[in-house]
């Protein structure tokens, strides 16, 4: 079988309050003729922090589901997010030092593993809009 080609994902999660109602929104750019994918859901009064990395959990679930364990072993992901603090703890170029995340960035490591590759590279928040835009909807629905 042919190794499919890097798929790449957007991330997003945001909470209104900080804490408070939160949001995650994920886009998952796969090859035709599928094409994008776009995902949220809210999960609960949490902070940026937490719906942030929910948001890279999301979407490593939805991945594998999308493309089946075979596969996804198969599949490169670039997981694109625009959290400065997500992108480089899970770099391990930061230390974790809220409690309430460790448990999240063992979930994402472990559900890497499910892929021949996950990267996380940190972009502008201009180059990720449409899992922004999926969040506030999100947000919108719950006032």
């Amino acid at each position: 079988m042919e190794n499919p080609k890097k798929i790449i994902v957007y991330t997003d999660g945001g909470s209104r309050g900080n804490p408070g109602p939160a949001a995650i929104g994920v886009v998952i750019e796969t090859p035709a003729p599928t094409g994008k994918k776009h995902y949220s859901e809210a999960v609960g009064n949490t902070t940026n922090n937490v719906a942030e990395y929910k948001a890279v959990i999301f979407a490593l679930k939805k991945a594998k589901a999308l493309f089946g364990g075979d596969k996804a072993k198969e599949t490169e992901l670039e997981i694109r997010s625009d959290s400065e603090l997500i992108v480089n703890q899970l770099k391990g170029e930061y230390k974790i030092k809220d409690e309430e995340l460790q448990p999240l960035f063992i979930e994402v490591w472990n559900r890497k593993q499910d892929f021949k590759s996950a990267e996380l590279v940190l972009i502008p928040r201009e180059k990720n809009k449409a899992a922004d835009r999926l969040v506030n909807a999100e947000l919108d629905t719950l006032f």
